[in-house]
């Protein structure tokens, strides 16, 4: 039969398609699907979405600076060479501002060198999977981000979970787990609960077991430490962890994310880090666009006086209605239980024009999903008075 005659078989049904189907009712029916609600103006304090102007308390835009015009009057001028890099980094995609961007994020993190990467994500899965393999162990704490979850899969590495902050449980397993290496993994900031990780606890037990120390400032850089470095420089303790990953995203307000490291590993990780390696380099404005949000967090302390005031406030208005606080990062959980209870919340304060985003699992364990609230410098001190007031008209006193 020739080919002009064949006839073509109708399309059958896509197998993809009915296991879709089939999770998505699963997870409707468990109150955990989601759905993208896309902003419809400008990013700031106050956005509009489905229509409507609401106070956001749902960004990681600690300082206010992902709709700063000199951020993106930076990008514009640097648009004038292009907008996409064009390939990988080892290709032909490597620019003169990947390499201005990462000697000023190493001036910043007063370290030896910096890289670049396209986002925390791949950060933290070419940073694990770089520096481990097989035969080697990587302890990592229960509530690390997914990124170091999957950076941990992907490294082929023995992954041992320690209790959540557990310096006596991490102990056990440093001094009964052997391996060719050995590395510690924490977030500076957990992303969900707004706590710290025990910074000088893990410092001394890495130095007394010869493991490595990583560490994810995405919730600190900018917000924590005199500069605005993260909790290492909080801490007084940069020189004694092995590879500090920030964030470009967050605080900065840009887009990317970067390792602070040694030279050696800085050049272990250019040419090991499979995500970076294998992914297309960062176009060139958003790296001009962070560079500028770098010289402004060190040369405008206020802006993070500004987020601190706020944090501080708000922490005092969740402790008046007898749900505990502590000031520590700009990260605040409003634990509510079951994943109804977080959504009806959450549709309360939207009525009261305030955008504060359930969180449910697999985010946050079972029987945990909560309100996250994250406080920005761009918040003013009323915005966070109209939170106290809807969450106690919603009657959430004292639910933490």
């Amino acid at each position: 039969m020739s080919l002009a005659r064949a006839r073509v078989p109708s399309p059958p049904i896509a197998p993809s398609a009915e296991w879709a189907r089939a999770e998505l009712a699963s997870l409707e029916a468990r109150r955990l699907l989601r759905r993208l609600e896309p902003v419809e103006s400008r990013r700031g304090a106050v956005v509009r979405v489905g229509g409507r102007e609401l106070v956001n308390f749902s960004s990681n835009d600690y300082l206010g600076l992902a709709s700063d015009q000199r951020l993106a009057e930076a990008a514009r001028r640097a648009l004038a060479e292009g907008v996409g890099a064009g390939a990988s980094r080892l290709i032909s995609g490597d620019r003169s501002a990947h390499h201005s961007l990462e000697g000023r994020l190493a001036e910043f993190e007063r370290a030896e060198a910096a890289v670049l990467f396209g986002n925390g994500y791949a950060a933290n899965l070419g940073v694990l999977s770089a520096l481990c393999g097989e035969g080697d162990v990587i302890f990592s704490d229960e509530l690390n981000h997914a990124s170091i979850v999957d950076g941990c899969r992907l490294s082929r590495a023995r992954t041992v979970v320690y209790p959540h902050c557990d310096l006596e449980a991490l102990e056990r397993s440093l001094r009964a787990v052997p391996g060719r290496r050995r590395l510690v993994v924490t977030d500076a900031v957990f992303s969900m609960d707004g706590d710290l990780a025990p910074l000088e606890g893990l410092v001394k037990l890495c130095r007394e077991h010869g493991a490595a120390l990583v560490v994810d400032e995405a919730h600190a850089t900018g917000v924590l430490g005199p500069r605005g470095e993260g909790l290492c420089e909080e801490l007084g303790l940069s020189a004694f962890v092995d590879v500090r990953v920030g964030t470009l995203g967050k605080a900065l307000g840009a887009y990317g994310a970067y390792a602070a490291s040694s030279a050696p590993v800085q050049k272990l990780l250019v040419n090991r880090a499979r995500s970076l390696v294998f992914s297309t380099a960062l176009p060139p404005a958003l790296c001009a666009a962070a560079q500028r949000a770098v010289e402004l967090v060190e040369a405008e302390p206020q802006l993070r006086a500004r987020l601190w005031r706020n944090i501080r406030a708000f922490a005092a208005a969740l402790n008046r209605l007898g749900i505990p606080a502590r000031p520590r990062s700009a990260i605040f959980p409003v634990v509510l239980g079951e994943p109804e209870r977080a959504l009806e919340a959450g549709q309360r304060l939207a009525e009261a024009g305030l955008w504060v985003k359930p969180i449910r699992p697999p985010t946050v364990p079972e029987g945990t999903s909560r309100l996250r609230f994250a406080i920005s410098a761009a918040h003013s001190l009323e915005h966070i008075e109209r939170v106290a007031a809807a969450l106690e008209k919603a009657g959430l006193r004292g639910e933490r």
